[in-house]
Formats: structure tokens, sequence, C-alpha cells
């Protein structure tokens, strides 16, 4: 596949966003899958993935503890899945997850950034399709060989093993991570997972280089960012600084 997604994965995939940003996006999901589904995260696979990781991107004990305790008690919001996808600057391809309360706002706050960057926001699946939905696990490692032997060996649907760097690469459907990151954990005593999510990546990159496009593609990525409704951002940009 050739993606190097573990080296590469801070510059091509999702931007990071600001501490407050992190902790109430991490809060709002944590609340959904919750609401949505049993507030144990024993019996609630996507409850647990989400607290696990919100505990490696350091969000306080009771941020997560609120959500939980706010989702059980059946009060609260009520959030739905919003997907906007377009054109970013240089053409890159933008795909803008969002959990709204109120999606006539949420679509006026995602348009805007799009708007003032002369980027282009577009319909369902205009560049989705161009992406592959994949659950990432990555970890040091330089053999790739016996992690995906040690996958089939539990039969795993996995996608594809890369070695790269120093450091191993798999990607599997999403609705093969928790199998997937199981069986990683009983092959191979103490693995530390550098990389451990559902992402999009992209099929293909654009290389941004001048810079008028890369200062309008920060503009482009802090605007959104601001937006309290969006989740995460993907794009198949790589800035070239």
């Amino acid at each position: 596949m050739g993606r190097a997604f573990v080296v590469r994965q801070s510059s091509m995939i999702k931007t990071a966003n600001a501490k407050t940003k992190i902790n109430s996006r991490y809060g709002k999901e944590i609340y959904v899958a919750a609401k949505s589904g049993e507030p144990d995260p024993e019996v609630n696979q996507t409850l647990r993935r989400l607290i696990e990781k919100a505990k490696k991107d350091q969000v306080p004990a009771h941020v997560i503890e609120k959500a939980i305790e706010k989702a059980a008690g059946g009060a609260g919001e009520d959030y739905s899945v919003a997907r906007y996808e377009g054109y970013g600057p240089g053409n890159c391809m933008v795909i803008v997850d969002c959990l709204t309360d109120n999606p006539n706002r949420t679509i006026k706050d995602v348009r805007l950034p799009f708007t003032k960057t002369d980027s282009k926001i577009g319909t369902s699946g205009c560049v989705a399709h161009m992406f592959d939905h994949y659950a990432v696990l990555g970890f040091a490692g330089d053999d790739d060989e016996v992690v995906l032997e040690a996958l089939m060996m539990a039969d795993v649907d996995v996608t594809d093993v890369e070695a790269e760097d120093g450091k191993i690469s798999v990607f599997a459907p999403p609705t093969e991570y928790f199998k997937a990151k199981t069986a990683l954990e009983d092959a191979f005593e103490g693995i530390n997972f550098e990389v451990d999510e559902i992402t999009f990546i992209p099929q293909v990159n654009i290389e941004i280089e001048d810079e008028e496009v890369i200062a309008n593609f920060d503009k482009f990525i802090n605007m959104l960012e601001d937006c309290d409704d969006v989740q995460n951002i993907y794009h198949n940009a790589i800035v070239k600084n």
C-alpha cells in the first residue's frame, strides 16, 4: 500500500486541535457513545475505545466521567453525525466529520471556511470514494511477516501490514478494530500502540508548495477547527514548507 501511515500521519491525515478543543471533542464523542449504547466501557466496545484514546491524549478524568454520567442520567443534548466533503485550497480533498444538535447551524459554520478561502464544499460522497476507511494500529517493530501471521492465526480480516523505518502499521476494516488489537496484545506482550484509531486515509496525496496556497490552507484548517461541532478533519494535502 506504500502509505507509511505512522511516519506521515501528523502531516497528512488529521490536524491536531487545541487542548480545549480536544477535551470538548472527546467529551461529546464519549457522551454519544455512552448514550447510544451501555454507559459501561466493559460492555460497550466503542465507549472503551474512546476512553482509552482520550486517556492517551491526556484528557482529564473528570471530563470523561462527566460525559458518561450525563449520558447515564438520560439528560443532555441529542447529537447526530454530520459529514461534509469538498475541495480545499490547492484543490486538496477534505472530509469534515461533525457531531451536531443543530444541523442548520453546523452547515453554516462549516461552509464559511470554504467560502472564505475560495474553496468548494461538495455533495455527499464527492471525495469520500478517494479515501479508505480503516482501523489503523501502529507500533515499533520491523518484522511485518510475524505480525501478519499473528493476525491471521487470530482470524483477523487484515487489509495490509507495513514495515518501514522501525514502525509496523496494521490496516484493517473498522469492524475488525477490537479483534485486531486484542490479537496483537495477546501475541506481543507489552505492545505499545503509537497509532490507535479508526480513520480515513487518502488513496492519493497532493503536495502544496506555493506560499499563498499554504497560507490559505492554514486559514482554512484553523477556521474549521474553530467550529464547535467539528470533530475531525481529514485531507490529502502534504504541505511542503
